[in-house]
């Protein structure tokens, strides 16, 4: 879609996708299995959730869980 090697600059072709310009230069980043884990799991809710977490000593705020 974007192309880093044409003629006309990345900004410009961004604009005319209508994508943000930070989303041509994302590089996604690898999650580790350990990371993953937490989410695995079948959860009821939020709340579920972070009870869960919780008992695993992390913590995480609720706000997360229920936007992510």
């Amino acid at each position: 879609m974007i192309d880093r090697e044409h003629a006309l600059p990345v900004s410009r072709q961004v604009k005319l996708v209508g994508i943000a310009r930070s989303s041509a230069y994302y590089q996604p980043q690898p999650v580790s299995e350990a990371d993953l884990k937490p989410f695995l799991a079948r959860f009821k809710g939020a709340l579920h959730m972070r009870r869960h977490l919780e008992r695993q000593a992390i913590m995480v705020p609720l706000f997360h869980l229920r936007h992510p």
